[in-house]
């Protein structure tokens, strides 16, 4: 079998993004590489290894966090470590249960199938999806009106790796069918320097510690971000600098993509000081604020609102969202008063 990761990334269902070969080369192929999330390596290698002795599959594993943090690098990780393939899928893409009969009928004995996007499967696919996770067996409906009839087939033993960013999203039946549960956690700067040392080390670029420690401080605890701020500070280093990224060449260059020392971008302020500026800082809805700002209301509750909440800027209460007295300071705005935190 072909132990290299990135051959494992096959079928049309899956779509390259930006960079796709710098993100396969990046990310760690087995858990001793891999940086952070402490508890869920220790936990997962338990499980891996026991699975292993056993002769068994790994169980079915959900995986569950803010986008960025390393849900498919872990699942390509599970399937390197057990020694089997990797398929990779996600929920928009399986649009019929027969796209998803489809995957499963041809998947090999172990073999690792990851569904991104979990939540957003269809009531349909999950009918298909719960025996085939349960029993590996596959119910198929042929023909149609009062000549149609249900064959089961039997399929090779697998493991399902469903990963999301909305866990509330998904139902009830489904997440009970998973074995394993991690939540991913948002990494810290330190955690984060070490990723930034490690790719720059793989991508050949010149970093110095304090470079590296000024990109992970603005990386909003995510590595994905940090990456990507890597890759620009080169450019910077390259065009302005010496081509070593320093602390100096760091902040120029996240100061031109106006991130702020804490990381936040021109999305984030402009969250706060719309809530500030056009109602008093809160309590605000969710809608009213993407309609405020012009951006989609799962895209603020997904990508911006988690980080503002660990920073202390922003809360949230039953009555709507509000920025805390800490945002008021980070931005160099007064606050009106106490009496609308004191009321909510």
């Amino acid at each position: 079998m072909d132990t290299d990761y990135e051959s494992r990334f096959v079928g049309a269902e899956f779509s390259p993004s930006e960079d796709n070969e710098t993100e396969l080369t990046l990310r760690p192929k087995v858990l001793g590489d891999y940086i952070g999330q402490d508890k869920v390596k220790e936990n997962l290698s338990v499980y891996i290894e026991a699975a292993k002795m056993r002769g068994e599959p790994l169980d079915h594993v959900l995986l569950y966090g803010p986008p960025g943090l390393g849900k498919t690098t872990l699942a390509g990780i599970i399937a390197n470590e057990m020694g089997v393939n990797f398929r990779v899928t996600s929920g928009p893409a399986i649009e019929k249960p027969g796209d998803l009969a489809a995957l499963l009928t041809n998947l090999s004995e172990g073999d690792v199938l990851f569904i991104d996007e979990i939540h957003r499967l269809s009531r349909q696919v999950e009918e298909v999806l719960y025996p085939a996770m349960e029993d590996n067996e596959l119910d198929i409906i042929i023909g149609k009106g009062p000549s149609a009839r249900s064959i089961r087939l039997d399929l090779n033993k697998f493991t399902l790796v469903g990963a999301t960013t909305r866990a509330g999203q998904l139902s009830a039946p489904l997440r009970d069918r998973f074995g394993v549960i991690f939540r991913l956690e948002l990494y810290t700067p330190e955690q984060l320097a070490q990723i930034v040392n490690r790719s720059a080390g793989i991508l050949g670029i010149g970093i110095d510690p304090e470079g590296a420690n000024e990109i992970a401080s603005r990386s909003r605890g995510t590595p994905r971000i940090a990456n990507r701020f890597l890759k620009r500070a080169r450019d910077f280093a390259q065009i302005v600098g010496d081509g070593e990224i320093t602390k100096e060449a760091a902040s120029i260059a996240l100061s031109k993509m106006e991130i702020d020392s804490l990381g936040l971008d021109s999305i984030d302020r402009l969250i706060l000081t719309s809530m500030i500026r056009n109602y008093n800082g809160g309590p605000v809805g969710l809608e009213t604020i993407a309609a405020a700002i012009g951006e989609e209301a799962v895209t603020i509750e997904d990508v911006y609102e988690p980080y503002l909440m660990q920073i202390g800027f922003l809360s949230r209460t039953p009555r709507g969202r509000c920025v805390t007295p800490a945002g008021y300071a980070h931005l160099g705005m007064k606050m009106p008063g106490q009496q609308k935190f004191d009321e909510v």
